[in-house]
């Protein structure tokens, strides 16, 4: 099978691992807290309701895409692609 992201890379160790994820996940929270030129986020309400729910969700497509052939790694990049457009 040819993989989007070969086997043995780097990516595929850091997907791999959920305490890795959830590091990145904190840092990157962390970072967007600090961050003042995001605040019109909070009093726009583009911030998303379920935050929880939309960092699974990530992660689970971030895998899809690491993980899977090429068609199925395109396949779920052009959803993403579609549910942001909405």
């Amino acid at each position: 099978m040819d993989y989007f992201v070969k086997e043995g890379s780097v990516v595929r160790t850091i997907w791999g691992k959920s305490d890795t994820i959830l590091f990145i996940f904190a840092g990157a929270a962390a970072e967007f807290a600090l961050n003042k030129s995001v605040d019109w986020l909070y009093f726009t309400g583009k911030l998303p309701a379920d935050p929880i729910g939309r960092l699974f969700s990530t992660v689970r497509y971030a895998r899809e895409i690491v993980f899977s052939s090429k068609e199925d790694a395109f396949k779920a990049i052009d959803m993403i692609t579609q549910i942001h457009r909405e």
